[in-house]
């Protein structure tokens, strides 16, 4: 996986999503620094920037960042003596999608039957947490704090969870959680530093666009388990088709199939292939570093990690007439197919 993109990832939609889940464990942590500064400030807000609050969090996200980097790691391990299947990612994507959705409509209030959908940590913990914002706070507290969020990992973190079990590399793992969670960290200190003097109106309406933010994910997350399984009813793909109807969906020289694997997806999208009679194609990378390099045939059973630049062919053996193929990259995007219809 491309690790800037995950970094992104993190920077932009991942803070938000962690910060709706996990800002209770640094709220705790905060409460007697910011009480304090209430009373020296009263009648008005200081915009003098405040270490004493700063210290905290950035304990909290060091720690954060630590544990997650070494379960990122352990994760990995775990991969590579178990390797998960597409199917298996698929229902991971989806139930992960699923839980989103779940949590976003949880905090919109719509039913109380979402309030199952959030994961809380052992009582036993909770009840410690509880004990500890009571007294003052030490340098100990946030960094258990930060850990402690391993237990509560948002939407997007348990996304890159599955990705890190899929790389089936230690190593490969450390690197997408600790990119990730570092991508989080700027939106999670900033938001955190100056919700300490938000009101409650403002953090009302910032909790709205988080369960608005965490639906979209949801969405967009089930739309990728579903590409990631080879199912044709995915919203991505419907988009793919529809607009794959004003272009050529194939440009092949005769008896040669070559599939480009760009950095924005394959070309062609779509790719038709003789039918009744074992077939050849080519998969075709020019400095393509993006998630497309990593190619996922679920009704096949193929799955291929390709060259940044390079030529790597595949054998398919004999399929009959209108038998089609769905098949993406490894994260359940740029849906793309094979049809067998070719005389």
């Amino acid at each position: 996986m491309d690790l800037l993109v995950v970094f992104i990832t993190g920077l932009t939609t991942g803070g938000l999503g962690c910060l709706a889940i996990q800002g209770g464990l640094l709220a705790s942590t905060l409460a007697n620094q910011v009480e304090k500064d209430m009373l020296v400030h009263v009648g008005g807000t200081s915009s003098k920037f405040k270490p004493h609050i700063a210290q905290p969090i950035l304990l909290f996200l060091v720690a954060k960042l630590a544990a997650y980097t070494i379960l990122g790691f352990l994760l990995g391990a775990i991969g590579s003596v178990f390797e998960l299947t597409p199917l298996t990612r698929a229902l991971l994507y989806i139930a992960i999608g699923i839980f989103m959705v779940g949590n976003g409509l949880r905090m919109l209030k719509v039913h109380p039957i979402f309030r199952y959908f959030v994961i809380e940590p052992p009582s036993f913990l909770t009840r410690y947490i509880r004990r500890k914002s009571k007294n003052n706070v030490s340098m100990a507290t946030p960094i258990m704090m930060g850990v402690l969020t391993i237990f509560l990992p948002c939407g997007v973190t348990q996304a890159m969870m599955a990705a890190a079990l899929g790389t089936a590399s230690p190593l490969a793992g450390a690197m997408i959680m600790f990119a990730f969670i570092l991508g989080t960290s700027p939106t999670f200190f900033g938001v955190s530093y100056f919700a300490t003097r938000l009101g409650a109106v403002v953090e009302k309406n910032f909790s709205r666009l988080v369960a608005v933010t965490l639906l979209v994910l949801g969405v967009v997350q089930v739309d990728a388990g579903l590409n990631l399984a080879g199912s044709p009813y995915s919203l991505s793909t419907l988009y793919s088709s529809v607009m794959a109807v004003a272009r050529p969906t194939t440009d092949q020289a005769q008896g040669k199939y070559e599939i480009f694997v760009t950095e924005n997806g394959y070309s062609p999208q779509t790719l038709h292939l003789p039918a009744d009679k074992p077939v050849t194609i080519t998969w075709v990378t020019e400095n393509t570093t993006a998630c497309s390099r990593s190619v996922v045939i679920p009704g096949l059973n193929y799955q291929k990690i390709l060259p940044v630049t390079g030529k790597v062919k595949y054998e398919i053996s004999s399929q009959p007439a209108g038998k089609v193929y769905h098949y993406s990259c490894s994260m359940g995007m740029y849906p793309s197919q094979l049809v067998f219809d070719q005389k």
